[in-house]
């Protein structure tokens, strides 16, 4: 997969940045060609209701409780006896994860407003686990309380921006409900895609031809409409995404969205304040969250090499070359290509912050970025934070002998290396030395101060 990121290409449960680890620890050593920068907002299924209940597009009745008593109360004013009480967390499979406090699954079906009170209660405030969150989980701080809905026929649509259609696509399949990467795989068939040119907008005529192909004759015009007003919200929201999964008809003949998922363009934030105002800080990363406020691109990783390049090509080849000589890196951080000194000092308090890191390597390769900067931020960054682990600096391009000048004027002890093999090699075994001393109890540290 291409290192560049491109607007919403990835499918909808493709990997997130965030499962990279996943990639890392696969394989004693691998490429790492799957680490993607998340550049799309991630939003609660309730917003993904909201959004789509604005655009015209049938939802259940739902509410939104903090609460074991707002949960009660929604649950009251809905029209059915029965409702589902769903946690909001940004992670798959929460149907079946489990929450630290001992209470299984995150979507629970209660037949009574005490009981969704009850099931509200033991989600709220506390940290479901899903295959997709590790063992660390999720905070759940409020659930979706909503009607529940008996399906006989369940669809899949969903509309994303595609690399290979240069523009947005419609995807559709009458097999919804279940997961549509296996159905990818076992029936590709039974989905369909439909390219949309974004000048002319989705036509009667496609619309109609999708819904046909669907089976939905009978809800033929409900169905255009819906297929025109999903297409309609992705250009309005400058969505990446919006899946509905499923798209159902139930026993009364209605159609409703019963589950859905949208994604946002990052570049687009300032468009869209009302959307980015619902982002959830308190489901990212802590360290992820410091680096966007000074607009670095960071992912973490369980290894114990911390990492300091520009751009993500080159990010992706140092970790991959840490594998090749049996490191484990313990980030990807971007600075980007017109970083500060004072994003550079910030940028290394984020990876020293992880108490994992036994070495630090910085690679960069000075273009519009400039060594001599990087080398100021990375001299303030190891005086203000006393580091004791070895950093090994690998500078080539624009004034890098300045950088080379200023790291020798420092007094400070880093490893300058020309090499990329070599550096890497280098703080491989660096790291690999301090992991042994640590496993023994004994302290060892790189003494930074000649």
């Amino acid at each position: 997969m291409a290192a560049v990121m491109y607007r919403g290409f990835i499918f909808a449960e493709n990997l997130l940045a965030r499962r990279a680890a996943q990639i890392v620890n696969s394989a004693a050593v691998g490429p790492l060609a799957g680490i993607q920068q998340r550049r799309h907002l991630n939003v609660h299924e309730h917003v993904s209701f909201s959004l789509l209940k604005k655009s015209g597009i049938p939802v259940p009745g739902f509410g939104v409780a903090h609460t074991k008593e707002e949960a009660v109360e929604i649950a009251n004013q809905l029209d059915s006896t029965d409702v589902v009480v769903k946690a909001q967390v940004l992670a798959g499979g929460r149907g079946k994860g489990n929450f630290k406090g001992g209470f299984k699954g995150g979507v629970k079906l209660v037949y009574s407003a005490e009981e969704a009170g009850e099931v509200a209660s033991k989600m709220i405030g506390d940290q479901l686990i899903t295959k997709q969150t590790g063992a660390k989980g999720v905070p759940c701080n409020k659930v979706m309380v909503c009607e529940r809905k008996f399906p006989r026929r369940e669809f899949y649509l969903a509309i994303m921006m595609e690399r290979s259609f240069g523009g947005p696509v419609i995807i559709a399949s009458a097999q919804g409900g279940i997961n549509i990467e296996e159905v990818a795989q076992e029936d590709p068939e039974s989905i369909i895609k439909v390219p949309i040119d974004i000048v002319e907008g989705i036509t009667d005529e496609k619309a109609e031809n999708l819904t046909k192909w669907l089976g939905l004759d009978t809800h033929l015009e409900e169905t255009v409409g819906v297929i025109k007003s999903l297409y309609n919200a992705f250009i309005t929201y400058d969505a990446s995404l919006i899946e509905i999964n499923p798209y159902a008809e139930d026993t009364y003949g209605k159609l409703y969205a019963l589950d859905a998922k949208m994604k946002f363009d990052d570049n687009a934030e300032f468009r869209q304040k009302e959307v980015f105002d619902e982002r959830d800080w308190s489901q990212e990363d802590a360290k992820e969250v410091e680096a966007a406020r000074y607009n670095l691109n960071y992912i973490a990783l369980d290894g114990n090499i911390g990492c300091l390049v520009n751009g993500a090509g080159l990010a992706m080849a140092t970790m991959d070359i840490i594998k090749l000589h049996g490191g484990s890196p313990a980030n990807f951080l971007d600075v980007g290509g017109g970083a500060t000194a004072e994003q550079v000092k910030e940028a290394f308090k984020i990876i020293t912050a992880d108490p994992n890191i036994h070495a630090i390597m910085v690679n960069i390769f000075g273009g519009i970025m400039r060594c001599d900067v990087i080398a100021q931020g990375i001299i303030a960054a190891a005086e203000e934070l006393s580091l004791g682990i070895p950093i090994v600096v690998r500078l080539q391009g624009t004034n890098v002998d300045d950088a080379k000048a200023l790291m020798a004027m420092s007094n400070l002890r880093m490893l300058p290396c020309d090499n990329l093999d070599d550096a890497a090699k280098m703080v491989v075994k660096l790291s690999n030395i301090i992991t042994l001393a640590k496993s023994a109890n004994i302290d060892v540290k790189f003494e930074i101060p000649v």
